[in-house]
């Protein structure tokens, strides 16, 4: 008797599933590259050459950092993008990845469709700060010279996290501020400190140093709970501003169709690397804190930020460098 074609299909099925458990059950068999769309030195790179070594150690298979920066992301984004689904390349990155579909809406990926997220790593905060010569000491200062003379803002460039948080800014105020782009932070902060621009929106860890010093005054922190890095300071919401979303956050992904078993094995071993107090110390002195947010919640967050930002960049017209 002729087998049944339904039979063969569901019997292929099963064998299918049978070597993907079993796939998964032996993973990881061989190294694994963890690609950093970004330069070395950065918050993406601690994380992902902090979490890497400890995954070596409990795995017995080397985790391989590599690099490969450019296009805001999306170099080392598509090459996660494209390649196998079977665990062998991932992805730590940050939340400029949810902006970036607006500013380049020619990109080689979907950035929701295109990726499984295993885990979120950590969080981060930014804050507005103003050079003391300006008169800017808190939001209602800001308000009242911002509506009476001119006052510039400097970034590191259109499009980038800085530029757009302080539009957001902008826009919640009513205020009219001057953009200022630089070719990246390091002019943007020397020419804010030495009082060429007033205003700018900078990492907590970053500002906190000029602020100590009194070479800059912090306005506010962004966040729903203050800053475990500046408890002293107000956030936005503690000044009446809630809901901004303007919080840096970070996670680990790899391509779309990851086997549940080996997303699983992932999410559950970020969790602990996370809780460990070396791990956590080097966060922190980066101005992060470790965050293992559950991959369903992630990539909930990921997608509504896509489409947020979608619609505000459009609507404010704001162009990449």
């Amino acid at each position: 008797m002729a087998a049944n074609p339904l039979t063969q299909v569901l019997a292929a099925l099963a064998v299918g599933l049978i070597c993907v458990g079993a796939d998964a059950q032996h993973y990881p068999s061989r190294p694994i590259t963890l690609v950093v769309p970004y330069t070395p030195g950065t918050g993406i790179d601690i994380i992902a050459r902090t979490v890497g070594p400890k995954l070596t150690e409990r795995w017995g298979r080397p985790v391989v950092i590599e690099n490969k920066p450019g296009a805001s992301g999306n170099i080392g984004a598509n090459t996660v993008a494209k390649a196998s689904a079977d665990g062998y390349t991932m992805m730590v990155t940050v939340n400029t990845f949810t902006m970036t579909p607006a500013l380049f809406p020619s990109l080689p990926y979907d950035p929701v469709r295109d990726f499984t997220i295993v885990s979120g790593a950590a969080t981060g905060n930014l804050s507005l700060v103003a050079h003391p010569g300006s008169g800017v000491m808190d939001l209602q200062s800001l308000n009242q010279l911002a509506r009476s003379r001119s006052l510039t803002y400097s970034s590191p460039g259109n499009g980038t996290p800085q530029h757009l948080a302080m539009e957001v800014i902008k826009q919640r105020l009513g205020l009219d501020i001057l953009h200022v782009p630089y070719k990246g932070a390091a002019q943007a902060l020397t020419d804010l400190v030495g009082g060429q621009v007033q205003l700018a929106v900078l990492p907590v860890h970053t500002a906190l140093p000029h602020a100590k010093t009194g070479r800059l005054n912090v306005i506010a922190v962004s966040g729903e709970r203050r800053s475990v890095l500046a408890p002293d300071l107000p956030t936005f919401a503690d000044l009446g501003l809630p809901n901004l979303g303007l919080d840096l956050y970070f996670w680990i992904a790899g391509p779309a169709g990851l086997p549940g078993d080996i997303v699983q094995k992932w999410t559950a071993e970020i969790a602990q690397i996370l809780q460990l107090q070396d791990v956590r110390d080097t966060f922190i002195r980066q101005g992060m804190v470790p965050n293992p947010v559950p991959p369903a919640q992630q990539g909930a967050a990921i997608a509504t930020d896509v489409e947020r930002w979608k619609k505000f960049i459009t609507q404010a017209g704001i162009k990449a460098d």
